[in-house]
């Protein structure tokens, strides 16, 4: 598995198309309640500075299965929000989008310097069992902000601290140097 950044129309459109469906858009925010966001809305967004996106592989190929990003970037308060979407269903629940977003803390509290990275999660999404292997720790909730079908859910807070970060090597956590 790699990280790739988002480099051409190609992949961008993928991403676009990723995150234009249902059943990931339905778990997202991209502020002010905005969930469907287009190929354009990303390049402008990546553009700003404040997110930082990168495409996932699957481990056979080079073939994008996955977008895990960085969001709210705080060069001040050295502060960001991780976030990961499953593109390609056919590689879920096989680590790799825990394993992606291991590798993008590792980015963030290296190469940005971030000290802090928090994400949220929808109550009963799955998604809270890889918060855990990566070891967020809960902070808060959220309680009846996320609506999907009409129905209000809570969000779950959890942060990390660079200190606290292990790197997940062929799925197990190592302490980053």
């Amino acid at each position: 598995m790699q990280l790739k950044p988002l480099d051409s129309p190609e992949v961008i459109r993928l991403v676009a198309d990723w995150l234009g469906r249902k059943e990931n858009y339905q778990w997202l925010d991209f502020g002010d309640g905005r969930q469907l966001v287009t190929a354009e809305w990303l390049k402008i967004a990546m553009q700003r500075g404040t997110y930082v996106l990168r495409v996932f592989t699957s481990d056979v190929d080079d073939r994008p299965i996955g977008l895990v990003g960085l969001s709210n970037i705080n060069e001040l308060f050295k502060s960001a929000t991780i976030w990961v979407v499953a593109g390609d269903k056919s590689y879920a629940a096989r680590g790799h989008a825990t394993r992606a977003a291991s590798e993008m803390l590792t980015f963030g509290f290296g190469a940005l310097g971030l000290h802090s990275i928090n994400t949220w999660i929808v109550e009963h999404n799955p998604s809270i069992r890889m918060a855990q292997r990566l070891r967020f720790r809960p902070i808060g909730r959220q309680r009846q902000c996320h609506f999907i079908d009409g129905k209000p859910y809570d969000r779950l807070w959890f942060d990390l601290l660079a200190c606290e970060h292990e790197e997940m090597r062929d799925g197990r956590c190592q302490r980053s140097a």
